[in-house]
């Protein structure tokens, strides 16, 4: 069974998406929670599913480089094939990305490559658009830069407010993150050459399209 270790850092809505999944069939198991906050509820749900949840603080450390040295020797304790980061809210160094390199996702709320970054929902909002989205995606040195995997899109209505995209934007999270961590529990989901290849096949900029 393949293991995964997830990095959050607030209330762990996609966490808890996973640990249902893995309570509802996906193969995998769910060896610890790691957050840079140590009052993230997302901890909360780790314990209630009886996950080891622990904390690493980055004000105990004097640059991102030991940091990140840390949070690398705390996830290899568990030997994961998998890394989630679910709201991890830390830009990650070079060498713990090179790392995991291809064995590391993220879910980021917008259209990549439209609006990496923060505040996806307002910049979204205020450039007009008719709709908003999420996105999965390998995790590379650039930032939300990595190939594409899976995108869902949500509408913006006229009357919207920046919470409405951002709940309708979750909703569509949580069903595709644990869809895609599963495409990777069964070997069918890879990154070569700095792309995403899902059956063998290279998906295209957005990411897997339903033919």
């Amino acid at each position: 069974m393949k293991k995964i270790v997830v990095l959050i850092s607030g209330s762990g809505s996609n966490l808890q998406s996973l640990i249902d999944a893995t309570a509802n069939g996906l193969q995998a198991q769910i060896v610890a929670v790691i957050s840079n906050q140590p009052d993230a509820y997302g901890l909360v749900r780790a314990q209630q599913a009886k996950i080891p949840a622990l904390s690493l603080s980055a004000k105990e450390f004097a640059d991102r480089e030991q940091y990140d040295a840390a949070l690398m020797a705390m996830i290899d304790n568990y030997h994961p094939d998998l890394v989630v980061l679910a709201g991890f809210m830390r830009i990650l160094t070079a060498d713990l990305v090179k790392h995991y390199s291809g064995k590391m996702l993220n879910i980021h709320p917008s259209l990549l490559p439209k609006y990496p970054g923060l505040h996806t929902h307002r910049k979204a909002m205020e450039n007009g658009d008719s709709e908003h989205g999420t996105s999965v995606h390998f995790v590379t040195e650039e930032l939300d830069g990595g190939p594409v995997i899976l995108q869902a899109k949500v509408p913006i209505f006229a009357n919207d407010t920046e919470e409405d995209v951002i709940e309708r934007v979750k909703a569509q999270e949580h069903n595709i993150y644990p869809m895609v961590v599963q495409w990777f529990v069964d070997e069918r989901l890879v990154m070569a050459d700095n792309h995403a290849y899902l059956d063998g096949r290279c998906l295209p900029m957005h990411g897997y399209v339903n033919d």
